[in-house]
């Protein structure tokens, strides 16, 4: 019996996915194993392997990514990880739609608080 869970995220970009689990310090393998309870393994897109052999992956469902992970073995708090990883997504985000745009990167700062600020500019 698997005990691997799924959770649908807005997240519809790999590349970007991948940038953001990076720019949170987590290593990531692309097309590899998700390992959990017992030995289950399944297949995903990107996944992070973690030091207790329940690793985190994420795999394209649709047109979006789900995170699926054998959450008896994972020693976090979901929520709050969906939450840092949403906060660096929607910045790279940002960030590449502005560039695409032709505006410029101006500043981008990690306030206090945990707030992204991105300052961007563009000559008229």
């Amino acid at each position: 019996m698997s005990h691997f869970t799924t959770i649908a995220i807005e997240i519809k970009n790999g590349d970007l996915l991948k940038q953001a689990l990076e720019a949170l310090g987590y290593p990531v393998k692309q097309n590899t194993l998700v390992r959990g309870y017992l030995g289950n393994t399944t297949v995903a897109e990107y996944v992070i392997p973690m030091p207790n052999a329940y690793d985190i992956g994420f795999r394209k469902q649709g047109d979006c990514y789900e995170l699926i992970a054998d959450m008896w073995g994972v020693a976090m708090n979901v929520e709050e990880f969906l939450g840092a990883i949403a906060q660096q997504y929607a910045a790279k985000t940002v960030l590449e739609s502005a560039t695409q745009q032709g505006f410029a990167i101006e500043q981008q700062e990690i306030l206090e608080d945990g707030t992204v600020r991105i300052v961007i500019g563009r000559w008229a």
